[in-house]
């Protein structure tokens, strides 16, 4: 699996890990030194993750947190929410209606 958001293109970053010794200077030490510097490196938060695209069809995608989060990846819906029909719907407004009436 390469490391690549298929939406956004966020890849593998490049940095540094900096080993440090000491009490800072503010909490009374000496100071702070470095130690040491190792590179590494930071991956994306990918997640493998079904798709509606907006075509309408289905398909599966990596795709980093940060797509998912703000809304650029539509996830897929497994089932459809559940919907009363429409005269059961009319039949509870009027009955919701009609107790609140009687309550006053």
């Amino acid at each position: 699996m390469s490391f690549v958001c298929e939406v956004c293109g966020k890849g593998i970053a490049t940095g540094n890990t900096v080993a440090r010794k000491g009490r800072p200077k503010y909490l009374g030490g000496v100071g702070v030194k470095t130690k040491g510097i190792t590179r590494r490196t930071f991956k994306p938060n990918l997640r493998s993750v079904h798709v509606t695209t907006p075509s309408g069809e289905s398909k599966t995608m990596c795709v980093c947190m940060k797509c998912i989060r703000s809304g650029r990846v539509v996830k897929r819906i497994h089932a459809a929410p559940f919907r009363l029909p429409k005269e059961a719907a009319m039949i509870a407004a009027k009955a919701a209606v009609a107790k609140g009436n009687a309550s006053k």
